[in-house]
């Protein structure tokens, strides 16, 4: 049995396919490992929930922002945006199957060495505090009642930083925004949203969240996408899967038990 862990499909489902060859995927005996962003930009967000949805427990997920984002404009809580790709979904005849599967996925995993989650977390969380912590998000996405109730407050950059006296919309907007939006923050975990280019560019007083020191989270090999300009980057206790396939560059794989890399192109 191997493992492999994907970086961000967006929708692109022909290069997912070839990817699928690559490795040799077989659903009876390997399990996939998705970083999140499954759906929205790429031409073929539908077949991929379709495929992801019928591969059972062989895939496993963690909800990016565009997967959120998808969530929210079918619930009538955000308009969709120029660049989405998001109708084919919303008009299927299967779409409250699809939603409801997606609303139940997972915010953040954990397996024994490893973490998956979309984005990153914040210096401060140790894993244990962040699996705490994505569960409260989670049972929240997973009930109607409550998901309809904090849809509407999910959007937005403030608090910008944790606290753990946070309370209800304010500590869950916290929580989801590091998992499936954090790219760089200060020494204290302050986050910034609005920076998302090359990591040479990164402002002053910011850091790559993965970078700053006395991370609580380094016990562990954080496996992570949403950061295509950073690209690939393995490290003893990281790895970052989104080599931008969306743009024209690649769909990666990385298979965990020796770490060896798949890779398709997607001009």
């Amino acid at each position: 049995m191997s493992t492999y862990a994907i970086g961000d499909l967006q929708g692109c489902y022909p290069h997912f396919q070839q990817l699928l060859e690559v490795i040799g995927f077989n659903p009876s005996r390997d399990k996939l490992w998705l970083a999140g962003d499954v759906v929205n930009r790429g031409p073929d967000s539908l077949a991929v929930l379709r495929t992801l949805m019928q591969m059972d427990d062989a895939a496993l997920m963690v909800l990016g922002n565009h997967d959120l984002h998808l969530l929210m404009v079918a619930a009538g809580v955000a308009t969709e945006q120029p660049r989405d790709t998001l109708q084919s979904i919303l008009r299927a005849p299967d779409r409250e199957n699809l939603l409801n599967w997606l609303r139940r996925q997972r915010l953040f995993y954990h397996e024994d060495e490893y973490v998956l989650v979309h984005a990153g977390l914040l210096p401060g969380w140790s894993v244990d505090q962040a699996e705490y912590l994505a569960q409260e998000v989670e049972h929240l996405l997973r009930d109607e009642r409550s998901f309809q109730a904090f849809s509407p407050s999910m959007y937005g950059n403030d608090p910008d930083h944790w606290q753990d006296n946070l309370r209800g919309e304010n500590r869950w907007r916290v929580i989801i925004n590091a998992m499936t939006r954090l790219r760089v923050c200060t020494l204290d975990g302050k986050m910034n949203f609005a920076f998302k280019g090359n990591p040479a560019g990164i402002p002053a007083g910011y850091l790559p969240w993965f970078d700053v020191p006395h991370r609580a989270s380094k016990t562990h090999t954080i496996l992570f996408g949403h950061w295509s300009a950073l690209g690939l980057r393995m490290e003893r206790n990281l790895i970052s899967l989104d080599t931008g396939c969306l743009w024209g560059g690649n769909l990666t794989a990385v298979r965990l038990e020796d770490r060896k890399v798949f890779q398709v192109p997607c001009a």
